[in-house]
C-alpha cells in the first residue's frame, strides 16, 4: 500500500545505500547552465530563464527527471508523473518509492555528483528541517498563492498537500470504532497497525499525535499517545506490522491508523475496507517539496516544482482525497475540480497541526520512548 514513510507536522490550512535506476556516475549532459548561458543551478524562479517558456525548453534539453519516495497510488502520484511526462515530453525516473525521508537523503549523499541522484523530494518535516543545507532556493510562479506559513521564505521548502489522520478496517472482520477505547476490546486482539515507526514515519507519528490530542493530552505533550499504543500493545491488540494494499487485502492488518487519502485508496479496491474520521479532534499535517541543490537535472526540477504547483497537479492532489496547499486560491480563481472538492468534502472544523517546535520535541520524545512502549 503506501509505505511512503515521512515525519510531518507544519501549518495547517493555511546508513543505508539506496540505489537508484540508471547508470551512476556518468555526467548528466549538462553542468547546470544552458545554452543561453543560465545556470540552472542556481535559478530561483522561472524569470531567471527568461520566462516559464524558457524554462520548459531548458528542461526538455535535459529531457530526464529523478523523483524519489512517491508510490503510485500514494496522492495519486502515479497519475501527476504520467501528467508530467505528457505535458512536456521529460522521462520521470521514480526510484525507491517505499522508502522513508531519511533514506531520500541518505540517496542524496551517496549518489552526489551522479547523474542517478534525486532531482527534488517530497519530505516530511522533521527530515526536512535537519537537511536544509541539501535544498535549493525556488519560488515558484504562483508562489502568493501559497500562504507564507506553508512555505519557507526563500522556496527552501514548500508545503504542497495534506490529509487527516484516520483508521481504515476491515468491516468484514471487525466493528467500526468510534473511539480509541473501542481499539482496546477484545475484537481487535492483534489486528491494530500503524503505517511505520513513529519515530521514522510521518503516518505513524500522526496516529501518536492522534491518540495525544483525544487522550488527554496535546501537540505539546505527545506522551498520551505514546501512552495508548502501550495499552494497546498490553491488550496483544498492536500489530507491529507495516501495513501494504497486499496485507489489507490479505487480512493481516484488519486495521490501520493511516493518512485519510491512503485510506480511501485502499476502499476503492478492496472490499469491506472502509474508513472513519473518529469523532472529537482531528489530527492533519503536510508534505514539504524540495530541490535538491545537487540535482543532476536542475531545469527539469525546478519545472516539477511549477508543475506540482500548477492547478493541473494540485487538483489531481485533491481527486486522491488529499488537500492541496493552495485550495483557497483555487476556490477563489474558480479553478478548483469542484467535483472532487465535493467529494472529499471539507476537512474537519476541530483540527490541529502541530507547529515545527512541537514536531520536533514530539520527535525527541518518541526516541526517547517509544521503543520501550510497545517492546
Amino acid at each position: 500500500m503506501f509505505r511512503k514513510r515521512n515525519l510531518a507536522g507544519l501549518a495547517a490550512i493555511a546508513a543505508v545505500a539506496i540505489t537508484l535506476s540508471g547508470c551512476a556516475g556518468t555526467d548528466s549532459g549538462t553542468d547546470g547552465a544552458d545554452d543561453g548561458g543560465v545556470d540552472a543551478a542556481t535559478a530561483t524562479s522561472a524569470e531567471d530563464f527568461g520566462g516559464l517558456d524558457a524554462l520548459v525548453e531548458a528542461a526538455q534539453e535535459e529531457g530526464e527527471l529523478n523523483v524519489i519516495a512517491l508510490p503510485e497510488n500514494w496522492a495519486n502520484y502515479g497519475l501527476i508523473i504520467a501528467a508530467f511526462e505528457e505535458k512536456y515530453g521529460i522521462t520521470v525516473n521514480s526510484a525507491d518509492p517505499d522508502v522513508s525521508s531519511a533514506e531520500e537523503i541518505t540517496a542524496a549523499d551517496n549518489l552526489a555528483g551522479q547523474d542517478t541522484a534525486p532531482d527534488v523530494f517530497d519530505l516530511g518535516t522533521a527530515v526536512a528541517l535537519d537537511s536544509l543545507d541539501y535544498f535549493a532556493p525556488y519560488q515558484v510562479a504562483n508562489w502568493a498563492e501559497i500562504p507564507d506559513e506553508n512555505k519557507e521564505s526563500t522556496g527552501l521548502w514548500v508545503n504542497d498537500y495534506t490529509g487527516s489522520m484516520s483508521i481504515g478496517f476491515n468491516s468484514n472482520e471487525v466493528d467500526e470504532p468510534t473511539s480509541l477505547d473501542d481499539l482496546l476490546g477484545e475484537g481487535y486482539k492483534g489486528k491494530v497497525a500503524i503505517n511505520g515507526d513513529p519515530t521514522q514515519a510521518g503516518a505513524a507519528f500522526a496516529a501518536v499525535g492522534l491518540a495525544a490530542a483525544q487522550r488527554g493530552g496535546s501537540l505539546d505533550d505527545f506522551q498520551p499517545g505514546i501512552d495508548f499504543f502501550s495499552e494497546l500493545n498490553a491488550a496483544g491488540n498492536f500489530l507491529p506490522l507495516d501495513p501494504t494494499e497486499a496485507t489489507i487485502a490479505s487480512g493481516e492488518t484488519p486495521v490501520v491508523f493511516d493518512w485519510s487519502y491512503n485510506n480511501l485508496a485502499v476502499a476503492s479496491t478492496v472490499d469491506g475496507w472502509e474508513v472513519t474520521t473518529l469523532p472529537g479532534v482531528a489530527y492533519t499535517s503536510y508534505y514539504n517539496q524540495a530541490i535538491n541543490a545537487d540535482a543532476p537535472h536542475p531545469a527539469a526540477a525546478r519545472l516539477w516544482q511549477e508543475f506540482i504547483f500548477s492547478p493541473e497537479a494540485q487538483n489531481l492532489y485533491l481527486a486522491a482525497g488529499a488537500y492541496p496547499v493552495t485550495l483557497v486560491a483555487m476556490v477563489d480563481a474558480g479553478t478548483v475540480d469542484q467535483g472532487a472538492l465535493d467529494a472529499v468534502g471539507e476537512l474537519p472544523e476541530d483540527l490541529v497541526t502541530p507547529t515545527t517546535e512541537q514536531s520536533e520535541a514530539a520527535a525527541a520524545l518518541l526516541a526517547e520512548k517509544w521503543a520501550a512502549a510497545i517492546g
